[in-house]
């Protein structure tokens, strides 16, 4: 069967492992019923991308500059965010400002200055009245004080993968949280436990396209070493992955498939007139 209303809240199509055939990917994805995605930018150069891709689709798009490229960044990128949101407000295709946040994870990154570029994101999407796309890898407590100090109008904690404690903080702010290829795999129990303990409203679907590849797709790091490439994840996934989380939640793919988009247009409220 198949279902109109899904939304992948968080796709990277401008990604260079999608150059040689976007189009027929995007294709696919809306054969099975991925009705819209959600493409956020991660550079100042990647910004142009993803409003043409966004565009050429019917998809929406976030503007931002991701943490692991803040130390090839410069504050006149700040500057010229600033301008670029002030000069496309006006876009109904614009939804958000991101991938923004802060990573804990990868190391030899520099957390001032990635906490320098987040909050400074913040006060723009404050400024202009524009939910945010959070990236959050183990930075959930870090994130959420600066939201706090900078308080923005809600948005999509992206790949969440934190405490029970953190989920409420942030949906107590106003965000959703997003649930992808992650939560297939069978010993990913904290994450499976919280995605079936939150309430069905705080959670939206996601691929993180081409990244972050369900179980069906993932190359064990030992098959890699040995020559075989990492599967790549891509928007037509999300069905899979949602049936995976109707699963787990004991629910009919239908009815999480119509929350999980109600959902995606409470965190990203531009999203709704785009779906009509």
């Amino acid at each position: 069967m198949k279902f109109e209303t899904f939304i992948d809240t968080h796709c990277h199509l401008d990604a260079p492992e999608f150059a040689p055939d976007v189009d027929a990917v995007r294709r696919q994805a809306a054969a099975l019923g991925v009705r819209h995605c959600v493409l956020p930018a991660v550079t100042r150069a990647g910004w142009p991308a993803v409003q043409q891709l966004a565009q050429r689709f019917g998809d929406s798009y976030a503007l931002g500059i991701h943490p692991l490229y803040t130390g090839a960044a410069a504050d006149e990128d700040l500057a010229a965010l600033e301008a670029r949101l002030a000069q496309q407000i006006g876009d109904p295709r614009l939804v958000a400002v991101g991938e923004i946040g802060l990573d804990h994870f990868v190391p030899g990154l520099d957390a001032a200055r990635q906490l320098h570029f987040y909050r400074a994101q913040l006060r723009l999407a404050r400024r202009f009245g524009l939910p945010v796309i959070l990236h959050v890898r183990r930075s959930a407590d870090a994130l959420l004080r600066a939201l706090r100090e900078i308080p923005v109008p809600g948005g999509i904690a992206h790949a969440f993968n934190g405490s029970w404690q953190q989920a409420q903080a942030f949906v107590a702010l106003g965000f959703k949280l997003g649930f992808g290829g992650a939560l297939t795999f069978a010993r990913a129990l904290q994450l499976r436990r919280l995605a079936t303990q939150l309430p069905l409203d705080a959670l939206v679907l996601e691929t993180d396209a081409p990244d972050m590849p369900p179980q069906w797709l993932y190359t064990p790091a030992a098959q890699r070493a040995a020559g075989h490439p990492q599967g790549r994840n891509s928007p037509a996934e999300l069905p899979r992955i949602a049936q995976v989380l109707a699963d787990l939640r004991a629910l009919p793919l239908d009815e999480l498939a119509r929350a999980s988009t109600a959902n995606a247009c409470a965190a990203l409220p531009r999203l709704g007139a785009l779906l009509g």
